[in-house]
């Protein structure tokens, strides 16, 4: 009974978020600081994490050819596929789930434990609006990550299969051009616009809405990781149904 209450308390507090809003003035300065410690922040360990998964993909596609029939573009073809339809969009956002899911839960709970969220109300701020839009509206440049992170993936499985000598790189790019489908971009995309507001959010909530002292906040941040993680597992399934299915 307690999850339903939870699911209904987080629909709440997005409706929340979105009334009384904070001055443009202010509310400007907030979302830049957020784009700058959720978005730009997360870029180094994206990159590097891009690259060596589709190094690791392409590697291991070219290990399980093992017929001298199929063509060695299948390794490019291969590393196009599971970077843009799953990797770049889903795994990249568990990824980050750990990385700024929690950073959002433990400062909003910090801000919790240490009551600058009740001398906000007293002030007559809408807490929700002034802690929680700013990150909403920075994780829209999520899919600017995302596209990175498919270009890297990509460009680390050239590197590999070249370096390795899996296959040619016209081999590789062919493999990349053949049978490609504009709409599988439009499916990554659409479910990250999804997820980079699920990963603004559950967090969030977990943070806001918090109870206890220091220890409690660590508590809530590997929470919000395994909801946050649920949410994006169980949406990506959903939508590959709908849009895929």
């Amino acid at each position: 009974m307690k999850y339903f209450e939870a699911i209904g308390k987080y629909f709440l507090m997005i409706r929340e978020v979105f009334l009384r809003p904070t001055k443009w003035s202010i509310m400007k300065n907030l979302i830049l600081k957020e784009i700058d410690d959720l978005v730009f922040g997360s870029l180094g360990i994206m990159i590097f994490i891009s690259f060596f998964v589709g190094g690791v993909v392409a590697i291991q596609t070219a290990l399980n050819m093992d017929s001298p029939l199929l063509p060695k573009y299948l390794v490019g073809f291969a590393t196009r596929q599971s970077v843009i339809l799953e990797f770049a969009p889903t795994f990249t956002s568990i990824i980050m789930a750990g990385k700024v899911g929690s950073y959002i839960t433990s400062s909003i709970g910090t801000m919790r434990v240490t009551e600058q969220i009740d001398a906000l109300e007293v002030m007559g701020v809408n807490a929700l609006n002034y802690l929680v839009f700013p990150k909403i509206s920075a994780m829209l440049l999520y899919p600017f990550v995302i596209s990175i992170s498919m270009f890297l993936g990509i460009f680390g499985g050239w590197a590999a299969s070249v370096m390795g000598g899996f296959s040619t790189s016209v081999e590789f790019i062919d493999g990349l051009q053949i049978d490609f489908k504009p709409f599988h971009v439009f499916y990554a995309f659409t479910k990250t616009i999804i997820f980079a507001f699920i990963l603004a959010t559950i967090p969030s909530f977990h943070g806001f809405y918090m109870k206890g002292g220091a220890l409690e906040v660590g508590k809530a941040s590997t929470t919000s990781f395994v909801w946050t993680s649920v949410a994006i597992i169980i949406i990506n399934y959903i939508i590959t149904q709908m849009l895929l299915g």
